[in-house]
């Protein structure tokens, strides 16, 4: 059986350090540039070169997420910032942007590069596009069920990394505009508002049909239970999620699945208890789910009363006057705890007094009734639950400062009368000698004992390194100067920390793609999905239409295109036109156009599609006029040839698609549901092909086409 690895976020150095104690096998963090988690502390240069070296010593690699679209502006500081990851010897990069993925594995020939989630690989086909690509590992899609998951693992050379844990996106990664179009926040440049934790309306034909708020908050993915699936899957790596959590819920969770992993290895079943898990749910959950990776029910997925912590449930108010309140506690409570009282308006605080009776105590037990200073209006009933366990931090903090992980080091001490003594280590992997200048002595006096050579032998504080075992080459009767044994005993540690600060070379080569040439036209397309829309454009010149299988088949028009749906998890033949909206469908068809999912942003990426096949480029809804001119030109300039792109000109726009059947859950079958945001904007919600789409709640609007041309657009899109 093959151990996977176990894969922790680090979202700053204590998080790195809390990662490591809990037993990880890697690390993934971020610079502060392009790292798809702009609000985490992240790391600077020096801190990243500190990181690796500390990483690597407890040989825990290190991968660094460069997982943000890359606009053609930034392409030369994007290099240098990769020049730099180079000189530190990181172990690989999470990148998501197709053209930066193609142009770092040209440039980087030995650098492994793993594919992010925000790539939205979610078949077979994307993976062996991947795989002649030469990445090194594809981090599939968290919404891809296992037997898909295994199946590809068995048809593919590529390693597998899968999320086990931690908060879920509703959306596709990558495939999420929401956050950028209503307050130019993108999740795809790192800066994501979470509009999906906000509470919603779901209006259906003008009635309000949702008791609960939060409707599109994903409850989070533990795994622990199914681990043994992953694991006889062959999953080369096992994610958690969680680069913005605190130290101490990466200590625990990492820790958590590590003795998890191991149990299974080792017994052939899981060993995890009551009490563990009970820990996790201190620590911060939004309610568990086994995500669409194990089946979960479409109605178990989502947490509608609340986005945030769920916290654990520790008592009952039984009374509240204006400045306090009584509890009565099902669990133990203390000072510095944080509680939320639930109601209507759920309110909350941090406790700094807790009065037992008349008298200040710095804690209480279940059964006791407390009473705590509390302002906000609570009712009598209400249910409290503690968000915060300052006795749970307090203890893991110190479990992580005592640093219980060590590397293990087997010794060899040699000392031989009338020669050099010697020390060799081994780590298992590596294996040095350091050599004394001093000659081996026959003692005069008291001769040096085993114990003491070992006392001095053992005096590794302040390493991360341990002895496991000594071996003894030795005369007896002889003398040594505990000096030199001090003295070989740095020498040895220096050295196997040398062999364990490896220095990776990833080679150097040259960028270099020749794209096909393409006439320069002025096209308009446009995508219809019923009949009715149909109608009203089929008199009009357009060069394409593009449309849904469930009108293709309808219609008979030499100009109409097959759009394909962007999630695919089994592809079939097509000899049709196509607009494909995934990575699987360009590894099958050829002569496509490429829709507007691919998030293309720069030139190096028009030039990839253009290379594989692709006849026609859409670029990203998120592109401005004067970075859209910036591609062309850039595309210009290096290749010698013209793009053919095409921009989404009008209509409404795709914010969102999910797995989580929303319409379905509230047992709608209507055309006319909205989302209804605090604003009153209405998003436009439908579901199709076994997915959820949610619409912007602005079209885009039509505007001087001619303009588009000119910049060197060659086809323009409508929709309605």
């Amino acid at each position: 059986m093959k151990k996977p690895e176990l894969l922790s976020p680090a979202g700053s150095m204590e998080s790195l350090k809390a990662a490591i104690q809990g037993g990880c096998d890697a690390v993934y963090l971020s610079g502060n540039l392009y790292g798809a988690r702009s609000y985490a502390a992240n790391f600077t240069n020096d801190e990243l070169k500190e990181a690796v070296a500390l990483a690597h010593l407890y040989g825990v690699k290190v991968y660094v997420t460069v997982n943000t679209l890359i606009y053609e502006a930034e392409v030369k500081n994007f290099l240098s910032y990769i020049e730099f990851l180079t000189t530190i010897s990181v172990d690989a990069l999470i990148i998501q942007d197709i053209g930066m993925m193609d142009l770092l594995h040209q440039r980087y020939p030995r650098l492994e590069l793993h594919a992010s989630t925000q790539m939205h690989i979610h078949n077979l086909e994307g993976v062996k596009l991947l795989e002649d690509l030469g990445i090194k590992r594809v981090v599939l899609a968290r919404e891809t069920p296992i037997e898909l998951v295994r199946e590809i693992k068995q048809q593919t050379s590529l390693e597998i990394e899968i999320f086990v844990h931690g908060a879920l996106c509703i959306s596709y990664s990558g495939q999420c505009l929401m956050s950028s179009l209503i307050g130019g926040r993108s999740g795809n440049r790192g800066t994501c508002a979470q509009c999906c934790r906000q509470p919603y309306q779901l209006e259906v034909e003008g009635t309000i049909r949702n008791k609960e708020k939060y409707l599109l908050s994903a409850k989070d993915l533990n795994t622990l239970e199914y681990l043994p699936q992953l694991i006889d899957g062959g999953i080369d790596s096992l994610k958690i999620e969680g680069r913005m959590k605190r130290p101490e819920y990466v200590y625990l969770i990492t820790s958590l699945y590590r003795k998890a992993i191991d149990s299974y290895c080792l017994y052939g079943k899981i060993v995890v208890t009551e009490e563990e898990l009970q820990e996790m749910k201190k620590i911060f959950h939004r309610g568990f789910t086994k995500g669409f990776l194990f089946h979960e029910e479409n109605s178990q997925f989502t947490n509608e009363y609340r986005p945030n912590h769920m916290g654990i449930p520790i008592g009952t108010v039984v009374s509240k006057n204006t400045s306090s309140v009584d509890i009565k506690l099902s669990q133990s409570l203390t000072v510095r705890d944080g509680i939320r009282i639930l109601g209507k308006e759920d309110t909350g605080k941090e406790i700094d007094v807790i009065y037992l009776g008349k008298k200040k105590v710095p804690s209480a037990r279940k059964g006791d009734i407390v009473r705590i200073p509390y302002q906000d209006p609570v009712a009598i009933g209400s249910v409290v639950v503690k968000t915060t366990d300052w006795k749970q931090l307090e203890r893991l903090q110190q479990e992580i400062q005592s640093e219980p992980r060590k590397v293990n080091l087997t010794f060899t001490f040699s000392a031989r009368i009338g020669e050099k003594c010697s020390l060799q280590a081994s780590d298992g992997i590596n294996c040095v000698v350091a050599e004394s200048d001093y000659v081996v002595e026959a003692s005069q006096k008291a001769p040096l004992s085993k114990d003491k050579i070992q006392n001095q032998l053992m005096k590794l504080g302040g390493t991360v390194y341990q002895i496991q075992t000594i071996n003894w080459d030795m005369d007896e009767n002889i003398f040594i100067p505990v000096q030199k044994m001090n003295e070989l005993r740095r020498s040895v540690v220096e050295k196997i920390s040398e062999k364990r600060l490896y220095t990776l070379d990833y080679g150097k080569s040259n960028y270099n793609r020749k794209v096909p040439h393409f006439p320069i036209v002025r096209e308009k397309t446009v995508y219809v999905t019923t009949q009715e829309e149909y109608e009203k454009i089929k008199k009009k010149e357009y060069q394409e239409i593009y449309m849904d299988s469930s009108l293709y088949e309808k219609i008979s028009d030499p100009r109409k295109v097959l759009k394909l749906p962007r999630v695919q998890e089994h592809l079939k033949p097509h000899s049709e036109r196509l607009l494909v909206g995934e990575l699987g469908s360009i590894y099958c068809y050829s002569g496509t156009t490429s829709d507007f999912s691919f998030n293309v942003v720069n030139s190096y990426s028009v030039a990839l599609l253009h290379c594989l096949g692709v006849r026609k480029v859409t670029l990203s809804y998120e592109l401005s006029d004067h970075q859209i001119e910036n591609i062309i030109r850039a595309y210009q300039n290096r290749y010698q040839e013209h793009p053919y792109l095409e921009i989404i000109g009008s209509g409404r726009i795709e914010a969102m698609i999910s797995k989580y059947r929303l319409l379905t859950k509230y047992g709608i079958s209507s055309s006319k549901a909205f989302l209804v945001d605090k604003f009153s904007n209405h998003f436009p919600v439908e579901e199709k092909e076994g997915l959820t789409y949610i619409y912007h709640y602005q079209k885009k609007q039509e505007r001087d086409y001619n303009s588009y041309y000119e910049m060197g657009i060659m086809s323009i899109r409508d929709s309605f």
